[in-house]
């Protein structure tokens, strides 16, 4: 027994990417998660409309930050702000000194921190405001959850799913029938992914159907706006699978990468906690995952209604990420499959010299 302890010892010194995960990824998500883990939003992104808006910007207190004071703006003008995702409050001042608070209940927990934080100041100087919560009027977690939770299921489907295939392809021998082949690594790369494509839209689909139907959440705004950022959305994941099967040499390297590439994402993208409740030394990591982008869109599109002119950032963002991922993983391709006639090449020529040198 003595002799296979030493011995699974030793598989596990030589297998550096196991040890990592054991000792190195724990404490690494534990800091970062650490930081991240919190409903807490201590800052308020705040906009002040109306005739009073100067004065009553002035007399706002913590936790509300005003970042936008329009005098000349109405109702209306806000309505927009928290549609195109702007900002999560909006105070509207009127000349008879009236003020009503709207609040984005797409972001649950800024709304929220908001109505408790007009709740305790109902006791200062002045009426207590009239507070309305748009596109998400009762503050119900799945609404808020079940577009998030889409982008999660097309990140399972296109990283981990994905990811077991050319691995699979490695294991079983056929990765060399795909080198003498006559196909390009681009389609290769896109012949690997399409089944995936396939069945993670039919995913989507499903989810979103039930979604709308059993739990009543809204559905406010375009469906190809929608269908365009899932597209750029599944074309990251898919090639980041393909990148992790190119490199992971049997399948339990590439479950195990496919796990560290997607449990940031579900922590740090804002699906669950808030990014303005992060640490700015974590919030950053956020601005590189591709499912921050796809939540903002799909809560964007589904609960606000919001225009793809207001999502434009997102868009922009999720589109370099795909152009990346697939340049990457289509040269990635190229240098798996190269090598192989190359050998073949290099084996017959030596075999040449030899028959050569023989006679």
């Amino acid at each position: 027994m003595w002799a296979m302890i030493v011995k699974e010892f030793r598989q596990l010194r030589r297998d550096r990417r196991t040890l990592a995960m054991l000792i190195v990824l724990p404490v690494l998500l534990l800091v970062v998660f650490g930081y991240a883990a919190s409903f807490n939003v201590d800052t308020i992104p705040t906009t002040v409309v109306g005739p009073q808006a100067q004065s009553f910007a002035d007399s706002l207190k913590a936790p509300f930050r005003v970042d936008k004071i329009d005098p000349s703006a109405g109702r209306s003008e806000a309505e927009i702000e928290l549609r195109d995702g702007n900002t999560p409050t909006a105070f509207v001042t009127t000349a008879s000194g009236t003020t009503t608070v709207l609040l984005d209940g797409s972001e649950l927990f800024t709304a929220t921190a908001a109505k408790g934080a007009l709740a305790s100041a109902t006791g200062q100087s002045g009426p207590p405001p009239k507070v309305e919560v748009l596109y998400n009027p009762d503050l119900a977690t799945s609404a808020v959850m079940i577009p998030g939770l889409a982008g999660l299921v097309l990140l399972f489907v296109g990283t981990l799913i994905t990811s077991l295939g050319v691995v699979r392809e490695r294991q079983a021998g056929t990765l060399e029938q795909l080198a003498v082949m006559p196909l390009r690594p681009r389609d290769v790369f896109l012949g690997k992914i399409a089944p995936y494509f396939i069945v993670a839209s039919l995913d989507l689909v499903i989810i979103l159907t039930v979604g709308v139907t059993l739990f009543n959440v809204p559905f406010n705004g375009s469906w190809w706006v929608l269908a365009l950022g899932s597209l750029l959305f599944l074309f990251v994941t898919l090639g980041v699978g393909v990148l992790i099967s190119i490199v992971s040499q049997n399948q339990g390297q590439a479950i195990q990468l496919a796990i560290m590439s997607a449990l940031p994402q579900i922590i740090l993208s804002g699906l669950i906690f808030p990014l303005e409740s992060m640490a700015a030394g974590v919030r950053w990591i956020s601005y590189v995952l591709p499912l921050t982008y796809f939540t903002q869109i799909s809560r964007g599109v589904m609960l606000r209604g919001a225009p793809i002119s207001a999502l434009w950032e997102p868009f922009l963002f999720l589109s370099l990420l795909a152009v990346v991922v697939v340049a990457a993983a289509t040269l990635r391709f190229r240098r798996q499959l190269a090598p192989a006639p190359s050998r073949r090449h290099r084996g017959a020529a030596a075999e040449l010299a030899g028959a050569g040198a023989a006679r």
